[in-house]
């Protein structure tokens, strides 16, 4: 079993049907992220808005530096190694990362931890249109290994 991170890229005027869908993948605003398994109910979901997110493998160091830049409790305080050593069986983020890449937790294993990543428009911008799949030259759809440079950007 593989981990995918996914990004929604298009905005909040969406069908009803495809924001419900978004909603349960925790993506309600534009530029936010989160990390999934490949399991099929997740696969179906993701199918469904391919229209409008960015989706592929993530590595484990994205997963850590994802945590690490934009991991956020509820309150909005930062994710630090201390909370996790006091709080989790986690000893640090690295370690966290490690588990979640390797499929042995989820983001929802982890107290007051938020779901979602709060992302920025990339650096440099898009190089592609934000309108068409990755297919058509665009940067909506399947991005395999190269999601993980896309979320780079964004952090």
């Amino acid at each position: 079993m593989k981990k995918l991170l996914v990004v929604r890229i298009r905005g909040r005027v969406v069908p009803k049907e495809v924001n419900e869908t978004l909603k349960y993948l925790n993506l309600k605003r534009k530029f936010s992220a989160t990390v999934i398994d490949d399991k099929p109910a997740y696969l179906g979901m993701v199918k469904k808005v391919n229209s409008y997110i960015a989706w592929g493998e993530v590595d484990k160091e994205t997963i850590a530096l994802l945590l690490r830049k934009r991991g956020r409790l509820i309150g909005d305080k930062k994710l630090t190694d201390n909370y996790l050593k006091e709080n989790s069986s986690f000893e640090s983020i690295d370690s966290l990362a490690d588990a979640l890449f390797k499929c042995k937790c989820t983001l929802k294993d982890t107290p007051n931890l938020k779901r979602v990543f709060r992302l920025s428009p990339p650096r440099k911008g898009f190089k592609k249109s934000t309108k068409k799949g990755v297919a058509d030259g665009g940067i909506l759809g399947y991005h395999s290994e190269k999601i993980n440079e896309l979320v780079k950007k964004m952090i």
